[in-house]
């Protein structure tokens, strides 16, 4: 089944939409892979760097090296070596911890912040054309589509992390 046809929804039926949906998000999956990749070349990160830059971005504050082994799946061991090669790069802060004067929290540093934000203007925009001719009911249901496979995502992550191959 080809998914580059110009059929609307009411012209596939529901097993076709469901085929073109799985299809599309592992195509989706690999080509932001090569992305991140690029993007990650382009400031020069390893991917993993960007992945945390982009997740420390989403967060409100500060986070612990806990947090970071959390968003990103990685071990606490391999989590304190991503924020020192963060911290020697000058991409990440660390803190003392306000509450917890045996933690240190991490933040993204002002200067990383601005330079790969700028990294993303073109790339931000490009995506957010995508999104354009979408109304605000489709663009709700994309939005809890995204929330719903994350969600799914990091149980299935976690699943497999544990062993558990049911």
């Amino acid at each position: 089944m080809s998914t580059d046809s110009p059929r609307t929804g009411d012209e596939w039926s529901r097993a076709e939409l469901l085929a073109r949906i799985v299809t599309e998000s592992q195509r989706h999956y690999a080509d932001y892979s090569l992305f991140n990749q690029a993007m990650a070349d382009h400031v020069g990160l390893h991917p993993t760097d960007m992945q945390c830059v982009a997740l420390l971005d989403m967060e409100p504050g500060p986070v612990s090296t806990g947090d970071i082994a959390r968003l990103t799946g990685l071990t606490s061991g391999s989590a304190t070596r991503l924020v020192d090669r963060l911290v020697k790069a000058g991409i990440v802060e660390r803190q003392a911890d306000p509450h917890d004067r045996r933690r240190s929290l991490v933040s993204l540093s002002p200067e990383a912040r601005e330079r790969i934000g700028k990294a993303w203007d073109t790339p931000g925009r490009a995506f957010g054309a995508v999104l354009q001719d979408y109304s605000d009911a489709e663009l709700a249901v994309i939005a809890d589509y995204l929330h719903r496979a994350a969600e799914v995502g990091r149980a299935q992550a976690k699943r497999l992390t544990s062993g558990d191959a049911g």
